[in-house]
């Protein structure tokens, strides 16, 4: 068992803006506590320092047990690192720095046998034997096992690019809660688990003896697998924090209550203020002609000056207003056709017509082909002309498929990646983005580049770069750079992973009001329940259409 305690931790953004305002906040042995917030109040940078990435500016973090950490971008490595990797950086560092002894050494013996590189060789071997390395071995061959239904013998040296977003969160996610560790911090764990994976993840959860704590912005997972929630409020010092100690069906009504108690408190403390003031200048008239009055006057002075030393109750924290103003235009009445498209290894050929206007969502399990297939629209097509060429600034790399994929008339494709992959972004902030433009979109007076980034919360985080927005800013940069864009067709791939509640609701009321239509992949329960149509692609291959959201599909199986 271990546990963990913030106690009065404060965190300065680089820029000077105050992020973390004396947040407290424990988790006990065996508890599991989630951490929600609006976007960019500092989720992850809390997790970092308790994890140790960062230093806090004020205040102090402690904690008991070994301690196992989920980024938050697991899911989207798009690198050259292996299954074996991946699997490393989630174990203890002293399986870390055994491997990475171990490694060294093994290259060193292919270049020289000499006598020294042999010892050095057999002192990494007996090391890794000595931190547990073998027994690691053992538990990620149960996990590559249940994850990806091969063992690590022949999965540890796969490129991670090999898998899906939800095999890698699946994998990394086994190994924590099967490892060591008696304390876990998971930063959206659910992201890219496609349904079945999301209540595994539950169970999971329910039933471990470790302690989490964890981010997460899926309502129903939420509710099955925290015992408390704790909420980070952003305020004008900083994000401050409080705790419900229910589950997330009662925490609405909790918070209700809490914001009109803290309005009551308020008012009674204004009108107090204004008693108090008005007292003092009734003693200070008084006394002025009276010096029997001094002596009152004074003591109400005093007792009006310990009054504002006390200080106000606590303030309402800052309520978000994100406001989406998808456009789109009209296409022709056919938007999608598919004829005998099968995509090369994913899956059997089948047809598809996507009227102007509908919204589809695109289901199934992980490795089934739904990001492929969006990826395919999005780049207009199997053969696609001028006016289909997509918006936006992300190189999308071609899609081995077989059969014709079609875009109507003036369909503009728009695309939401689900990695968050534009490396022309980098290094440039929100304002210079939108200020300047580029080849794809014109640039707006810098007033109104202000104006639109405040639609979506995201004016103070106007002079961030883009990569160092968090992930759910990041999500709502993409959409507001769709919004400016012209697209008429919205490809979609897991928009709401990253997006906390009160953005999710926007993104659903502003695809109510798009001009346009909407093709979406999603794992998210409460998001797919304002879609037209369902199109499942199976786990045995096979793609159909549903009147109702499935979610049963079994991982797919194929040749690894």
């Amino acid at each position: 068992m271990g546990h963990v305690d913030i106690n009065s931790v404060s965190f300065v953004l680089p820029d000077g803006r105050p992020l973390l305002d004396e947040v407290s906040l424990r988790v006990g042995d065996g508890a599991t506590v989630a951490l929600v917030g609006p976007n960019g109040t500092g989720k992850t940078t809390l997790l970092r320092i308790v994890a140790g990435d960062l230093a806090a500016h004020g205040g102090a973090v402690t904690r008991s047990g070994g301690l196992g950490v989920m980024r938050q971008f697991v899911g989207q490595l798009r690198d050259r690192s292996t299954v074996r990797d991946l699997l490393l950086s989630v174990a203890p560092p002293r399986v870390r720095d055994a491997a990475a002894t171990l490694d060294a050494a093994e290259l060193a013996m292919m270049e020289s046998d000499s006598e020294p590189v042999q010892m050095r060789y057999a002192q990494a071997v007996a090391d890794w034997a000595d931190v547990g390395g073998y027994e690691a071995e053992t538990l990620w061959d149960v996990c590559t096992v249940a994850a990806l239904g091969i063992p690590f013998e022949r999965a540890q040296w796969r490129e991670v690019t090999t898998l899906s977003g939800g095999e890698q969160k699946r994998l990394a996610l086994e190994a924590l809660l099967r490892g060591p560790d008696e304390v876990l911090l998971l930063d959206e764990p659910d992201n890219y688990l496609d349904v079945p994976g999301k209540r595994w993840l539950e169970e999971r959860l329910r039933e471990t003896p470790k302690t989490v704590l964890l981010v997460s912005h899926d309502s129903e997972l939420l509710d099955r697998a925290a015992t408390r929630i704790a909420t980070l409020e952003p305020g004008a010092a900083g994000s401050t924090l409080w705790v419900h100690p229910g589950r997330f069906s009662t925490y609405h009504q909790a918070r209700h209550d809490r914001m009109l108690r803290l309005e009551e408190l308020r008012r009674r403390w204004d009108e107090e203020h204004v008693k108090l003031k008005e007292l003092v200048q009734y003693y200070k008239t008084k006394a002025a002609y009276n010096s029997d009055m001094s002596s009152q006057y004074h003591a109400a002075e005093k007792r009006l000056q310990r009054f504002v030393d006390a200080g106000p109750p606590e303030a309402l924290p800052q309520q978000q207003n994100v406001r989406m103003r998808l456009k789109g235009g009209r296409t022709g009445k056919r938007a999608v056709v598919c004829e005998r498209l099968e995509l090369t290894g994913l899956m059997q050929p089948f047809d598809l017509e996507v009227w102007f206007g509908e919204r589809v969502a695109v289901l199934g399990s992980n490795g089934s082909g739904k990001s492929h297939l969006l990826r395919l629209l999005a780049a207009g097509g199997s053969d696609p002309d001028n006016e289909h060429r997509p918006v936006g600034d992300v190189v999308i790399a071609p899609v081995a498929h077989q059969g014709t994929a079609r875009l109507g008339a003036r369909v503009r494709p728009g695309w939401f990646a689900q990695t968050h992959e534009h490396p022309s972004l980098v290094g440039r902030t929100l304002l210079e983005i939108r200020h300047r433009g580029d080849e794809h979109r014109d640039g707006l007076p810098r007033d109104q580049a202000a104006r639109a980034l405040d639609r979506y919360e995201l004016a103070r985080a106007g002079e961030q770069v883009f990569e160092s927005l968090s992930g759910g800013q990041q999500a709502r940069f993409q959409i507001l750079l769709l919004e400016l864009s012209g697209a008429t067709l919205l490809l979609l791939d897991e928009p709401t992973d990253n997006l906390d509640l009160h953005s999710a609701e926007a993104l659903e009321d502003g695809l109510a009001a798009f001009q346009g239509t909407v093709l979406a992949v999603t794992h998210d329960r409460w998001f797919a329940r304002g879609f037209d149509r369902f199109l499942v692609l199976g786990s045995d291959g096979r793609v159909q259409e549903t009147p109702e959201p499935v979610w049963e599909e079994s991982r797919v199986v194929r040749a690894r």
